[in-house]
């Protein structure tokens, strides 16, 4: 009867250690409000404003990769997607795409 009542003591001691809520969690700004301001929710990325950093942004813009064309080029036609979902994009583009010669 004594081992209970000492693990029982023990286990809310145990508790009331970890459950603790401290002041200083109180204390943030995040506590009352969690959300970000949308003019500040992207203010941790770094852009690069030199302009080798600029125009590698603008190329990477306009040079895409074949797949990822053809994958957007799928993604817009939905039959082409559904088809996408169970055999990849690869095979759906060929599917409903790859008997079209494009110049």
């Amino acid at each position: 009867m004594r081992t209970l009542i000492l693990l029982t003591l023990l286990a809310v001691l145990v508790m009331a250690a970890t459950c603790y809520e401290s002041h200083e969690s109180m204390e943030s700004h995040e506590y009352l409000n969690p959300f970000l301001n949308r003019r500040r929710a992207n203010g941790f990325m770094q852009t690069d404003t030199t302009l080798e950093g600029i125009s590698r942004e603008r190329l990477r813009g306009r040079l895409k990769a074949p797949q990822e064309r053809q994958r957007e080029i799928c993604e817009d036609y939905y039959p082409c997607e559904l088809y996408a979902f169970q055999h990849g994009y690869a095979a759906a583009y060929r599917h409903y795409f790859g008997r079209r010669r494009t110049k």
